[in-house]
């Protein structure tokens, strides 16, 4: 299976009132290690003024952190005695930017076997063939023929959506929620259209509320 990387950062460093934190995300130690030298030393002058929090991550090893705290201490002198990252970050996090959020625009059309993962909202500009899987945190929007799998609120998030110019997908996934297409009673429509969830079930409805449409209001069949 080839699947289309879309390189994110894996360290970021945040601010909120009590200081600065590392937020780190899942892989490989050995990468996140190389990365975390890299933004230390490019920034390290400006690290001296801040109060460090100290790091958090839901995949790290107790070691693997205090090895990255003592690399701070040790050889950047910043002032980390421990881990003191608030509590209230430590709740799981669902991407709530579904309106106004980060977004990702491809323009190509996903291929039978390609694989494109976003952590925000997903603009495709172009076809997505059968075979093929596009998955993000938020929304979904493919300007062209969706019928593939499309998989939005990844992350849990329920409230996101999945609008096509021409939605004929082979399974949806939206938050917690799987669908496929019903067997019988469908009609496929040549106007943009949109998923949702709703009641629970995965509605698939005209994208613009006022235009005419032939297929009607459909629930498609939970998976």
């Amino acid at each position: 299976m080839e699947v289309l990387a879309l390189k994110e950062e894996l360290i970021s460093f945040k601010g909120i009132n009590e200081g600065i934190y590392i937020s780190i995300k899942d892989g490989d130690f050995k990468d996140i290690e190389r990365e975390f030298k890299e933004k230390l030393e490019e920034y390290k002058d400006f690290y001296n003024g801040p109060n460090i929090l100290g790091i958090k991550s839901e995949n790290l090893k107790e070691e693997e952190v205090n090895q990255l705290l003592h690399m701070m201490k040790d050889k950047y002198g910043l002032d980390v005695e421990e881990n003191r990252v608030p509590d209230y970050l430590e709740e799981p996090f669902i991407y709530a930017g579904i309106d106004e959020g980060m977004t990702k625009f491809i323009h190509a059309t996903i291929r039978s076997g390609q694989v494109v993962e976003y952590q925000g909202n997903m603009i495709v500009i172009g076809d997505v063939n059968p075979g093929a899987l596009i998955k993000a945190w938020g929304n979904i929007v493919v300007l062209g023929k969706l019928r593939g799998v499309a998989q939005a609120g990844a992350n849990g998030n329920n409230n996101a959506y999945v609008a096509a110019y021409i939605l004929q997908p082979t399974q949806l996934r939206i938050g917690d929620a799987i669908a496929r297409k019903p067997d019988k009673g469908f009609v496929a429509s040549d106007t943009p259209e949109m998923a949702r969830i709703d009641g629970g079930e995965v509605v698939i409805e005209p994208y613009l509320a006022k235009k005419q449409w032939r297929g009607g209001r459909i629930i498609w069949g939970k998976q």
